[in-house]
């Protein structure tokens, strides 16, 4: 398997589609659809976080301002929709970020 992905996503379609493309890629993929369910993973370093801004119990800005106390080498990439680059840039240290649902495609490699 290649290098591994932390996925989350309150969206269960983006989700799912992340998993089934990022894997046919060769990547390792673990996703998690709520903040607590992304707390109850086990311990184990990813290679990249894909983190939404808007989630069922909490938001992805905050988880990544937790992960960058941590762990400030890991990337974390950030997804949105609603929030603006200001809030993220204002709540997070993001290593980058991707607009949803309109730019998603690039993830994935389409057009935008």
């Amino acid at each position: 398997m290649g290098k591994s992905i932390v996925v989350l996503e309150g969206y269960e379609g983006i989700r799912e589609a992340m998993q089934i493309i990022l894997s046919l890629e060769d990547y390792e993929i673990k996703s998690y659809e709520s903040v607590k369910a992304f707390e109850n993973r086990d311990g184990n370093q990813p290679d990249l976080f894909i983190l939404d801004v808007m989630l069922p119990d909490g938001n992805g800005i905050e988880v990544c301002r937790v992960l960058k106390v941590i762990n400030t080498t890991t990337p974390v990439l950030i997804m949105i929709a609603h929030a603006s680059l200001k809030e993220i840039n204002q709540g997070c240290a993001a290593d980058d970020y991707i607009e949803k649902p309109d730019k998603v495609k690039r993830l994935f490699g389409g057009e935008a």
